[in-house]
């Protein structure tokens, strides 16, 4: 179409925007009905020249160009002053919309922070959940494993471990004096009451130099220490006497003290032990209890006998 009317049209239909100039209005050019469907935009434009200033009322403000970091800017096509209230309408209707929680329009920080905090706290119920029924699980594995240790760690042995117990521990010989070999003019007698041996013998006489009693024992079951002990009776003030092994002198003296504190002669209330640690040999060993000279020999023997180890009872 040429720049003549040679159409159906007329000019104004040629150009929507013909009712902004004069000749356009001339020719009866009208402004559309409706808005360009902004909020707040319905009739409000106006023709080129008719726009007044100098007029009294509130001073146009920019519109709000840009909003918080990230958050969505509702487009504004309309002039400010067309807007009630102005920038603050703007300003309401971005708030509206979620623009904004801060002062200067910045992101919903609070709304972020109860966010987090749920999410947090959904994650430590479901790993508390998890752990509890970890431990009952564990508990019900754990309750027999607890009772078997019990019984395992219980003070009373089991009839396996007492019979080993048994076959480990040898039970050593006990000797009377009667079966003893005497020396010297040691004799057997049965005078005094207390002798434990049988028919309540000991050996007397032993208070001079040279007498002795002479144990062989048998049947030692290994090299080691072992504690020998001596039954024997004596009213007086400690005694001493000579201990020989294997043919040699242990220590210095066999301790024969008082100690059953028995007085005026009353040897029947005398009756006592001592002990000493030799080193044995498995087999045969001798063992002699005798009076040498210095010593303090005024005592009565009943028995003698071994135990492994150096104990003392």
């Amino acid at each position: 179409m040429t720049a003549g009317n040679n159409g159906a049209s007329t000019p104004e239909d040629d150009d929507p925007f013909g009712y902004l100039y004069a000749d356009g209005q001339a020719n009866g050019a009208q402004p559309p009905s409706g808005g360009y469907g902004y909020p707040n935009s319905v009739n409000r434009v106006r023709p080129v020249g008719t726009r007044q200033y100098g007029q009294p009322g509130p001073a146009p403000q920019a519109p709000q160009q840009q909003g918080a970091y990230g958050q969505p800017n509702a487009p504004h096509y309309a002039a400010p002053e067309t807007l009630p209230g102005g920038a603050t309408t703007v300003q309401s209707h971005q708030m509206s919309r979620g623009g904004g929680g801060g002062r200067g329009g910045g992101p919903n920080t609070k709304g972020l922070l109860i966010g987090a905090i749920a999410v947090v706290a959904v994650v430590v119920i479901g790993i508390g959940v998890a752990v509890i029924g970890g431990d009952d699980e564990d508990s019900g594995g754990n309750q027999a494993d607890s009772t078997s240790t019990q019984v395992q760690n219980s003070d009373e042995p089991t009839p396996s471990a007492s019979k080993s117990a048994n076959e480990e521990k040898t039970e050593l010989p006990t000797v009377d004096a009667k079966a003893m070999r005497l020396g010297g003019t040691a004799a057997l007698a049965s005078d005094v009451e207390g002798a434990q041996s049988d028919g309540g013998v000991y050996v007397a006489n032993l208070n001079q130099p040279g007498n002795s009693v002479t144990w062989t024992v048998n049947d030692v079951p290994e090299d080691g220490a072992y504690t020998v002990f001596v039954r024997y009776s004596t009213t007086d003030d400690p005694q001493s006497m000579t201990l020989t092994v294997n043919g040699k002198e242990f220590g210095s003296k066999l301790n024969m003290d008082n100690f059953a504190r028995a007085k005026d002669g009353d040897f029947s209330k005398g009756w006592t032990q001592t002990f000493a640690w030799p080193t044995l040999n498995k087999g045969a060993n001798t063992i002699s209890v005798s009076c040498a000279d210095g010593d303090k020999c005024n005592v009565l023997l009943d028995q003698l006998w071994l135990k492994e180890g150096q104990v003392k009872k």
